[in-house]
């Protein structure tokens, strides 16, 4: 059988997984979920239970950057 069929219908050996992105989780309206503040290590609101790390943005005379790599500090040689 082919290799794609076999993913699609399950008899391969390991699990299909689509995409790793973080995804915010929706009710069966489509709504966004909120998180519930009494589980401290689970977040519902996002799929996977962990939310993404915020992005520092920089304001430059007016317009907004993102950093995408992290800078290191020059050390004095």
């Amino acid at each position: 059988m082919w290799k794609w069929l076999e993913k699609v219908i399950g008899t391969h050996d390991k699990p299909l997984v689509l995409t790793k992105e973080v995804k915010r989780a929706r009710t069966r309206r489509g709504r966004y979920k909120g998180d519930d503040k009494s589980t401290d290590d689970y977040n519902e609101a996002w799929v996977g239970g962990k939310a993404p790390k915020k992005k520092r943005v920089y304001k430059i005379k007016g317009k907004k950057y993102v950093l995408k790599k992290k800078l290191r500090a020059r050390g004095k040689d």
